[in-house]
Formats: structure tokens, C-alpha cells, sequence
């Protein structure tokens, strides 16, 4: 079941739910035709609720979203970057195990 924690991004939400976190944000690209992607669907869930009100879990469709992945040079989905401050902290490519985000995130909480 899909968590009512996770944000779904746009191109033009992008700059307000990201750029102006005031927490860790873990962006989630992907796509419906992805099945990498769908596998860890589920992970991504469990992040946001496991991580809720202290950091913020986004996924973004690249299909409909064409210009953030372009910006930020994703090229292989599901690629998860991890911001803070606006800024690139982390990054990973591929459907990696739930125990690798969670280090990603905690690190960047601190």
C-alpha cells in the first residue's frame, strides 16, 4: 500500500517542496514503465513513514516531469538523489536495499 507520506513531485513543485525543505529530501526517479522502479516502490514508502517529520520522501516522474531529471543528469532510472539545503548530498541508481537509504538519510539528518 502505497504511503500517504510520499510527495509527488512536478517540474514546477520541484523548487518549493525540494530547493526550500527545511529537512533532507530523498527524490525518487522513476517511471510506470520502470520495474526496477516498481520494486522499490515499497521501500520508498516504508522510508517515508519510517523517516515522517524528519525527512521528506518525493517521487518524481520523469516521463510527465521531463526537465528536473535533465537538470540533475539522471540517465538510468530509478535513480534516488538525496538533497539538502537545495543541494545534492547523495545519490544512487538502481532498486539498492532499504538498509542504503536509510544510511543515506540518516547521514544527511545528521
Amino acid at each position: 500500500m502505497a504511503s500517504d507520506k510520499v510527495v509527488q513531485l512536478t517540474d514546477s513543485s520541484f523548487e518549493s517542496e525540494v530547493n526550500q525543505s527545511s529537512v533532507p529530501v530523498l527524490v525518487d526517479f522513476w517511471a510506470s514503465w520502470c520495474a526496477p522502479c516498481k520494486a522499490i516502490a515499497p521501500v520508498i514508502d516504508q522510508l517515508a513513514d519510517a523517516f515522517d517529520g524528519k525527512a521528506k520522501i518525493c517521487k518524481l516522474n520523469v516521463d510527465e516531469n521531463p526537465a528536473t531529471p535533465g537538470q540533475f543528469g539522471v540517465r538510468g532510472i530509478p535513480t534516488m538523489i538525496l538533497f539538502k539545503d537545495g543541494q545534492v548530498v547523495d545519490q544512487v541508481v538502481g532498486a539498492v536495499p532499504k538498509n542504503q537509504l536509510e544510511g543515506m538519510i540518516t547521514k544527511a539528518i545528521g
